[in-house]
């Protein structure tokens, strides 16, 4: 019987976005949408805050400057007795300057106390640097950033006046920090919240991949199948995308179950034809070997004559050995029960081999035995078979000289092995799979030297012999193996033990 088991899954890796999961690649995806639209109107706030925030320190700073720019003064001083640097009306950071003949004589920073404190040499050289198109700027000064504006009196100095960036920066900082702890605080639940959606609305299709794991596990290659597996109705709606999907598979397991069954029934049908036949078969075969021997003592024949005669008997025999091996796999096939006993498999197999060692002198016949007697619960005669078919599988495929090893012993798993192992020429490696099948043809594998094969043509070999043996093990809970390569050939034969209480 041959076995088909599932390819490996692919391990997951973070780095191959193809094996994750596909909730997991929703959930992303959704997270990566959100925070590409929370980064889209983060930019646009920011802008648009800064925007604004300017736009209201130029309005500022312009009023500033006309109130320092007095068109009644002289340049050399003030008019009425105003200083155009006068604090009035001005706050506090805010930075005024008079440029004339190109030095800066008179500025400083407002303090809270109405008083000025004094500009650095590099701050002095940073507005000597100003043009004086009365745009404001951005500058670094030793109070901080500042916006600055020089204007040009009619009376030929320059005026600068400047306000603090300081109130704008941390407006702004303090809208980047709001935005950044609510958006991770919005993606963070919506993170949660998503996935626990989208996990309830992929449960569907995990029932959809439960059901066909299930089925994949049924032994829907042989024997009786009972194809009960379907997906429930909740999940079988057409009218949803994933019900439609449950409904196809539904539909498409209905078509398998029907396939099986009908299958099931012709298996039957051909099962209890072989099982007549043989049986029926069984009459006329022990009649024709009967009046053969009969006739070979009773009779004289030319030579001729008594080589037809003897070749009439073979060929009777060999049919009733067919026969014999066609009602034993029909009975295996109905599970008929075994007949259990206790059976020394040791024992067995030196009975086996000593019989094979009259029949096949030319190879030569060894044993690995154990100390102790290996003894499991089986149908002895059953038993019996295996271990002839395996022993006649070694002798009539590999040519004389040929070194046959039976072995017993248990496996660490707790099972008794029967082990035959030959130094022949070994099976192809593409009959390897099939040397199990029914009527698979092992002396078109099996390779000896000079005219062996032609002797084992001659033994009238069925295809049948290894069949039976993996039959009579799987009914006994065991398994029988082969492995092969050119010069060792080993087929192992695995039993269940006693269980000890």
């Amino acid at each position: 019987m041959a076995s088909h088991s599932l390819p490996a899954a692919v391990p997951r890796s973070w780095f191959k976005p193809s094996t994750w999961h596909l909730r997991t690649r929703l959930v992303l995806l959704a997270m990566a949408l959100l925070i590409a639209i929370c980064g889209a109107v983060g930019v646009v706030s920011y802008a648009s805050m800064d925007a604004f925030l300017t736009r209201q320190l130029d309005d500022q700073l312009s009023q500033a400057a006309e109130r320092s720019n007095d068109p009644g003064r002289p340049p050399g001083g003030g008019f009425n007795g105003r200083d155009p640097l006068d604090a009035r009306g001005q706050s506090v950071g805010t930075m005024n300057a008079r440029i004339l003949n190109g030095q800066v004589n008179s500025a400083g920073f407002l303090a809270s106390d109405t008083s000025r404190s004094p500009l650095s040499a590099e701050d002095k050289q940073v507005l000597l640097g100003l043009a004086t198109d009365a745009q404001p700027v951005d500058r670094p000064l030793s109070n901080g950033d500042y916006r600055l504006i020089a204007v040009k009196t009619n009376f030929g100095d320059v005026l600068v006046t400047g306000l603090p960036l300081a109130a704008k920066e941390s407006t702004l900082a303090s809208l980047v920090w709001t935005f950044v702890f609510v958006s991770l605080g919005g993606l963070l639940l919506i993170g949660l919240v998503g996935t626990v959606l989208i996990r309830r609305t992929m449960k569907p299709l995990e029932q959809l991949s439960e059901v066909a794991t299930r089925v994949s596990q049924l032994p829907l290659d042989a024997g009786e199948v009972a194809l009960a597996v379907r997906v429930p109705p909740s999940n079988s709606n057409p009218g949803t995308e994933v019900g439609s999907v449950g409904h196809a598979l539904n539909l498409m397991l209905d078509n398998v179950a029907n396939a099986l069954q009908a299958r099931q029934r012709s298996e039957t049908k051909v099962r209890q034809f072989v099982a007549d036949a043989s049986h029926e078969l069984r009459t006329p075969l022990t009649a024709i070997r009967g009046y053969t021997e009969l006739m070979r003592m009773t009779e004289d024949f030319t030579p001729d004559g008594q080589k037809s005669l003897a070749r009439v008997q073979s060929q009777s025999e060999r049919m009733t050995a067919l026969v014999e091996d066609l009602l034993l796999l029909a009975r295996l096939d109905e599970g008929q029960p075994l007949k259990l006993s206790e059976v020394d498999l040791t024992q067995l197999v030196i009975e086996g081999v000593s019989d094979e060692q009259v029949m096949a002198p030319g190879h030569n016949w060894r044993l690995e035995l154990p100390e102790e007697p290996v003894v499991v619960n089986g149908d002895a005669s059953q038993l019996r078979q295996v271990l002839m078919n395996l022993l006649s599988n070694a002798r009539k495929h590999t040519p004389p000289g040929t070194t046959v090893v039976t072995g017993v012993g248990t496996s660490p798993g707790g099972a008794a092995v029967v082990t035959v192992t030959d130094d022949g020429g070994g099976i192809p490696a593409e009959f390897v799979d099939q040397v199990f099948s029914r009527f698979a043809r092992a002396d078109t594998a099996r390779k000896g030297a000079g005219d062996h094969a032609g002797a084992s043509a001659a033994e009238g070999t069925s295809g049948l012999g290894l069949s039976i043996v993996e039959s009579i093990a799987e009914a006994h809970g065991g398994r029988v193996t082969v492995t092969s390569q050119p010069g060792r050939t080993q087929f192992a034969l695995q039993l269940p033990l006693p269980r000890t209480t």
